[in-house]
Order: C-alpha cells, then sequence, then structure tokens
C-alpha cells in the first residue's frame, strides 16, 4: 500500500481495503528526490511519517521507506515480498496523475494488481459536475449546492491489526516513533470543534488568529477531510467552516480538469501585463514594502511557514494588484514556504486574486488600509510581526511606513 498524500490510519480507505482484502500489507512510503519541496514542509513531513509509523507499529505492522523514483521503488518492494497487488490513494495534480498512470502501466506489466481509492477529498473531484456536459465547475456557489447534496462514502475506522510480509528488508524500516502528524492533527480537531461556533465571527480576526490550523494537516492526509466534514456536521455554527473545506474540495476538481492551473491563466481572455520588477518582487518577499499589513503577513510566512488567511488575500492582492506583479512569483514563494502549501488551493487562489482564475469580479482589488483597519482595528496583528512599529498607536499603526535607509534598498516606489 503506497502512502502519499493520505499519512494516516483513520479513514483511510487505501490502507483499509488492503487490510480487508489480504493477509499481509507492506506499508510503504517513497521519497523522491525529483519532488522538489519547501524546507518547512519536508520537516512536517518527517514528524508525519515518524507518526504514521508508530500507528502501524502499534497495529502489529510498521512503514518501510524508500527513496528513489516512486514508480519504480514501488514495483521493486512488491517483487520483494512477493506482493500480488499495489494500492494508492487519487489525487489530481498533474505529478500525481502521471504517476498514477506509470504505476498502473508498471503494475500491468509485472503482472501485479493496480487499484486507487479515494481520501485525499471530501468528495471525489470528478463525482459531481454541472449540467449540460461540462467537465467541471467553473463557479464555486453551484459546485458547493451539489457538494452538499452529494451522498459521500461511509467514515472507515482505523485498522485493529496489519501484518507485514515475512522477511521485509531491515533497512527500509526505522525505529523512529513521533507524534507530530495524525496524532497531534486528531487533537487539533477536537480541541477545535469545541469552539468552532465562533468560526465565523472571529476568523476574519486577524490579531485573534482564531482558524483551525488544520490546513498542513489536510495537505499531507495526516486528517481525512471526509472526516472532519462529518465530525463538524451537526455542530452549532459549523456551515461556515465546512464552506472553506468545500473550497478545498472545489479546486481539487478545478486542478483535475485544468492540469496548468500553476502556470497558465486559467480564464483564456485574462489579460496579463506584469511588471519585471525584481525589486519590488524582493522587497514584498522580505516585508519591506513600507505598507505595515502587508509586511506584517509576510513576515508571518517567513517566521512560522504559514500565514492567516486574511493576510492571504492582502499580501496577494497587494503584489498582484497593487505592484503588478506576476502571481506566478507570488505563488511560488508561498509554495516554498507553506507547511499546507499544495498545487490546487495555493496557484487556485493566487489564480482568483490575480483576476486570471475563478474569480467572477476579475478585476476585484483589496485596499490593503481599509483590510487593516476592518481586520486588524487594534493593530496587533501589525505589532506582532513588525515590532519596528510597535510604539505607534492605534489605526495610525496601519499608515504606510517609512523604511529605514538601510532596508529600504531602492523601494521608495512601493509606497505609491
Amino acid at each position: 500500500m503506497l502512502f502519499t498524500r493520505d499519512l494516516r490510519v483513520h479513514d483511510n480507505p487505501a490502507l483499509s481495503a488492503s487490510v480487508s482484502a489480504f493477509d499481509r500489507v507492506l506499508p510503504l512510503f517513497v521519497h523522491n528526490p525529483a519532488l522538489a519541496s519547501g524546507a518547512n514542509r519536508a520537516r512536517f513531513l518527517t514528524g508525519a511519517l515518524d507518526d504514521l509509523r508508530s500507528a502501524l507499529q502499534s497495529r502489529g505492522g510498521d512503514l518501510a521507506e524508500l527513496r528513489g523514483d516512486p514508480v519504480d521503488e514501488a514495483i521493486r518492494a512488491a517483487k520483494a515480498v512477493d506482493a500480488s497487488a499495489i494500492a494508492i490513494a487519487a489525487d489530481v495534480s498533474g505529478y500525481a496523475r502521471a504517476r498514477e498512470t506509470r504505476l498502473a502501466e508498471a503494475c500491468a506489466a509485472a503482472r501485479l494488481a493496480f487499484k486507487t481509492f479515494p481520501g485525499v477529498t471530501v468528495v471525489p473531484p470528478a463525482a459531481v459536475r454541472p449540467g449540460g456536459g461540462g467537465s467541471h465547475y467553473k463557479v464555486f456557489t453551484p459546485y458547493y449546492r451539489s457538494w452538499e447534496a452529494f451522498s459521500r462514502r461511509d467514515v472507515l475506522g482505523a485498522p485493529r491489526k496489519v501484518a507485514l510480509p515475512d522477511d521485509v528488508p531491515k533497512s527500509w524500516l526505522s525505529s523512529a516513533v513521533g507524534n507530530l502528524g495524525e496524532t497531534s492533527g486528531r487533537k487539533q480537531l477536537s480541541s477545535w470543534l469545541a469552539d468552532v461556533a465562533a468560526y465565523d465571527e472571529n476568523h476574519d480576526n486577524m490579531a485573534a488568529d482564531r482558524t483551525s490550523r488544520l490546513s498542513p494537516y489536510l495537505h499531507f492526509g495526516c486528517l481525512s477531510p471526509r472526516e472532519v466534514v462529518e465530525r463538524a456536521q451537526g455542530q452549532e455554527g459549523a456551515e461556515p467552516f465546512i464552506r472553506q473545506l468545500c473550497w478545498r474540495d472545489f479546486y481539487h476538481q478545478v486542478l483535475s480538469a485544468f492540469p496548468d492551473l500553476r502556470r497558465k491563466p486559467y480564464r483564456a481572455s485574462a489579460v496579463e501585463e506584469w511588471r519585471d520588477e525584481k525589486d519590488a518582487l524582493q522587497a514584498w518577499q522580505e516585508g519591506h514594502t513600507g505598507m505595515p499589513i502587508v509586511d506584517a503577513g509576510m513576515r508571518q510566512l517567513l517566521a512560522e511557514g504559514w500565514m492567516h488567511n486574511r493576510a492571504r488575500l492582502i499580501t496577494a492582492s497587494y503584489l498582484t494588484k497593487h505592484l503588478n506583479v506576476d502571481w506566478r512569483a507570488g505563488g511560488d514563494h508561498f509554495f516554498d514556504l507553506l507547511l499546507d502549501g499544495d498545487v490546487a488551493n495555493n496557484y487556485g487562489n493566487w489564480q482568483w486574486v490575480a483576476g486570471t482564475g475563478n474569480d467572477t469580479k476579475p478585476y476585484r482589488r483589496f485596499s490593503p488600509l481599509r483590510q487593516a483597519e476592518r481586520f486588524d482595528p487594534t493593530g496587533d496583528y501589525v505589532r506582532r510581526y513588525v515590532p519596528e512599529l510597535a510604539h505607534i498607536p492605534g489605526k495610525a499603526i496601519h499608515q504606510p511606513w517609512e523604511l529605514p535607509a538601510p532596508e529600504r534598498r531602492g523601494y521608495p516606489a512601493l509606497l505609491k
């Protein structure tokens, strides 16, 4: 059973089906050195794999880890333990779909059965489609209505026992264990659901930081998005939070239908006239634009590998609509640093903000000053991440500030 972005034992259809159908199962994860991953996600991945290994060991199994091409290594491992089938969770990125195609072909050549399972999203990407023969929903609201009405699969429990094949090479296994993946994600989910009723009122309060912080666990599959929705439903005030999980599914079905989301404008009619402003991009990346709410968001990203959702909107709009810098440059910077960075949601949201994607109002423009005064009214979010401005009282902290000379680096145009 080849793990990818489903690093959990609870509600994992591929794992449950494998354990149910076969007496022996080899859980496998393959580190692909050709697949670039930011340092923050790499650290999170290490913790998630340690936790998965611990969960499997407690059930009599273990996690084999290999390095190389995932298709080649999966076939090699299957032959080594005399496996008869390979299972994997279906995914939507171009890389993931090419991996599935290659794996299916390699399994056929090796006379191995091969099957994909759901589990990366709440609703499989192609399960709901608009009337009239469209390949996918291009607008969120009608998608949300169909998504809500869709009959979903049951949530699965964790297998009680996972039995390994005989003679698994010891070099494939590790003694390292931890609890920084599924274990901590499930604790975070339980804690969050106890307070989910306050989400709608408080989630845009940037200083309070009352968002779930579950997105990295969802990205790596330490939490099942299907189970998260199941547990949230029926909770008072949970609907706005569930709607955000639907947005996640929405962009996965967009990426499934438009594999070039990371590099090409989703709207064919989008006009792209970006400025090649390397100084402006660098200032934005470093949190030295002179716009306090933008600088605070970018410094939070640098410090934590995460950014408040409202800050993501503000900083992305500032780069694309105020500085007129290409959304791809901003999306790549986010993708490099974010713990929860994945192709579908990162680039889908960047295109939405830039006006090249799924926004029905592509010329939408966020005023950073008005956004700051509305969502950081006391200025505490800015004070937390831009300590140079901590002495400025009240809303005055949101006014554009003059950077010290050594930090300006030729950026005065950014204040215009």
